[in-house]
């Protein structure tokens, strides 16, 4: 079935061409084309263009559809097109000519964008909540571990004094900020575009505020042109969002793959976060870490591929928008699923406390030995070749006992405050 049949088939090259994987991923937004699906059908009643009664039955008929998708009961066959053609069709089906009348005043064009506007609002505040999660436990990490020090690094080389509190809790701060994005993409996403049909208005005269306040949007996308053009844009949003983070989390993971390696031996988990070699008995490969590493680093591509897709279209719907769905859909499962496995394995981390025990790190110390001279009245750039020549020399004894007080230095870490911070994201 195809909402816009007219009574005659289209060959099956260009069906499967054209349908090409939507099927399988309007399973993720059938629970929301039902959502918009029974706005617009109270919506239709309140303005009369069906009866009180016509009004009732589509309503309790989808939710019955709606509690098939919450159970996993739901399917798209192959003789449907996609989500939109199945729900008709199983209204029709119980309902006879009521629910032929659904589509009135709608295009399969706002169907899609409100479905996906909807979508994208629940799997934003699900990231959003699973990136706070996250969050929590890094800064549980950082006030942990927070005077376990850690060798920094400029250049990959040793370069100053660091610690596991400064380590968690850079990744914890930077995560506040990847979520500004993802409340941007949120707010675009946050307006509805139902009632813009084609593209390009309706001769019936729907109530837009109605549905717009029905389905929880802030707003609505007025101008029905602009509605349109909204498609590709929440999802570009999205993928901006998504690839914040992706970003922050593959530099953990990369931080992660290396501290694990012999050479660094700054970190481990236990045996079971971990893989083996198929002839190495000794490896504990950090698969998972690698894995989230090159996902992140995908999805970090999502933003220039839907730009690609988008980028030259005028306005007006062109079926090319259908690829964004292919895009957006299986990057947000990627995102969540990095987000959780991340979270997981992080519960387990184990850190080396004794790191710096090692002389190899003796000149992580060079800067701190350096600031005490000037601190006695020793002029900068004297106390710098002084330092430079000892350490020419072999003769360098590094000043161990830091002091650092400044904000969001070794020792003030300023937890509190980030944690302050990330509260101010709803």
């Amino acid at each position: 079935m195809k909402l816009w049949d007219k009574g005659f088939s289209t060959d099956k090259k260009i069906d499967h061409f054209t349908v090409g994987n939507d099927r399988e991923l309007d399973l993720h937004l059938a629970k929301y084309d039902v959502i918009a699906s029974k706005a617009h059908a109270k919506m239709l009643g309140k303005i009369g263009l069906i009866s009180p009664k016509e009004t009732v039955e589509l309503v309790n008929e989808l939710d019955h559809i709606a509690a098939r998708i919450e159970k996993g009961t739901f399917t798209i066959e192959n003789s449907f097109e996609d989500m939109h053609s199945k729900i008709e069709y199983l209204l029709t089906l119980s309902l006879g000519d009521t629910g032929k009348k659904i589509h009135t005043a709608r295009s399969r064009n706002d169907q899609v964008l409100v479905a996906m506007h909807l979508y994208l609002k629940d799997e934003l505040t699900e990231i959003k909540s699973m990136t706070k999660s996250l969050f929590n436990l890094l800064l549980v990490k950082a006030q942990e571990h927070k005077d376990v020090m850690l060798p920094g690094y400029t250049h990959l080389q040793i370069a100053m004094p660091s610690s596991f509190g400064l380590w968690f809790s850079a990744y914890a701060e930077s995560l506040i900020d990847d979520l500004y994005f993802i409340e941007a993409a949120y707010k675009v996403a946050d307006q509805n575009p139902l009632g813009s049909a084609a593209g390009y208005g309706s001769s019936f005269d729907i109530d837009r505020s109605f549905t717009t306040e029905e389905m929880g949007f802030e707003t609505m996308k007025y101008n029905v042109v602009a509605a349109q053009m909204s498609r590709g844009k929440a999802e570009k949003a999205t993928a901006f969002g998504i690839a914040n983070i992706a970003a922050t989390l593959s530099k953990m993971a990369m931080d992660i793959c290396l501290y694990m390696s012999q050479n660094f031996d700054f970190i481990s988990f236990p045996d079971e976060l971990t893989t083996g070699s198929s002839i190495m008995p000794h490896k504990k490969n950090p698969d998972v870490f690698e894995l989230v590493r090159g996902k992140c680093n995908k999805l970090q591509s999502i933003p220039n591929q839907l730009t690609l897709v988008i980028n030259n279209l005028p306005s007006g719907y062109h079926r090319d928008l259908q690829l964004v769905k292919e895009i957006i859909v299986p990057a947000i499962q990627d995102m969540k699923a990095c987000l959780e496995i991340l979270t997981f394995s992080l519960k387990e981390i184990k850190v080396n406390d004794s790191i710096l025990d090692d002389p190899k790190y003796d000149y992580l110390f060079s800067v701190d030995t350096l600031n005490e001279l000037v601190q006695n009245g020793m002029p900068f750039r004297d106390a710098y070749k002084k330092m430079g020549m000892e350490i020419n020399e072999g003769t360098f004894t590094p000043k161990r006992d830091i002091h650092h007080t400044h904000e969001g230095s070794l020792g003030n870490l300023c937890l509190k405050e980030i944690h302050d911070k990330m509260k101010k994201i709803n």
